[in-house]
């Protein structure tokens, strides 16, 4: 089988994530791509707005609910501490020792691989899987992941650009200003509903 794993602090979800996750499904022949939130990104510090790994897990859940190509983990919300990569490759790659496990990240994300903790040991427990799109040249990412080993098992697919971004739609609710179309309907009535973000809007 062949796994997507698309991690992230989700805060929230929105549709950019989702057709990311979409179209490495399509185009790498995925069978599923799990979401994980993060409870502790290791790599930048918690959004002072942030609702809690609870809110954002739950989030992630209604936002794939009906789905049946997506699935969501707890598996880091779960697991105390930063929430390093390695830490739950080694854990899926126990639980599902037969799986192809596909890292999915940005091209910014995959730059930076080699300042990640046990960036080869990561490389070795999934392939990376690296969203083609404005603002990171291929070029730039293979340089960067040369020194690794693994790095030469990287696949890349084509991403839409979509300018959507957390910080923007907290913002937007913050303002009371619109999410509808941004992020799933069921995503946009549970941050209402829990007065998420500072606001109350759908």
């Amino acid at each position: 089988m062949r796994l997507g794993i698309l991690g992230g602090t989700f805060n929230p979800l929105h549709i950019a994530h989702l057709i990311c996750a979409q179209e490495a499904h399509l185009q790498l022949g995925l069978d599923r791509v799990l979401l994980i939130p993060a409870a502790q990104s290791p790599h930048k510090p918690l959004d002072e707005d942030d609702p809690g790994a609870e809110h954002r897990l739950a989030i992630c859940r209604l936002a794939v609910a009906d789905d049946p190509r997506f699935e969501v983990s707890p598996i880091e919300v779960e697991r105390p501490g930063p929430s390093y990569t390695v830490d739950t490759l080694e854990e899926l790659h126990s639980r599902e020792p037969d799986s192809e496990l596909y890292l999915i990240v940005g091209g910014d994300v995959a730059a930076g691989l080699p300042t990640w903790r046990e960036p080869e040991r990561v490389l070795s427990l999934a392939r990376l899987a690296v969203a083609k799109r404005r603002g990171t040249a291929r070029t730039s990412i293979e340089e960067a992941l040369r020194s690794l080993h693994g790095g030469e098992r990287t696949v890349f697919f084509a991403m839409p650009r979509i300018g959507i971004s957390s910080t923007d739609i907290r913002r937007r609710v913050l303002m009371r200003e619109p999410i509808k179309y941004l992020v799933p309907d069921a995503v946009a009535s549970y941050i209402g509903q829990h007065r998420l973000y500072g606001g109350a809007t759908a």
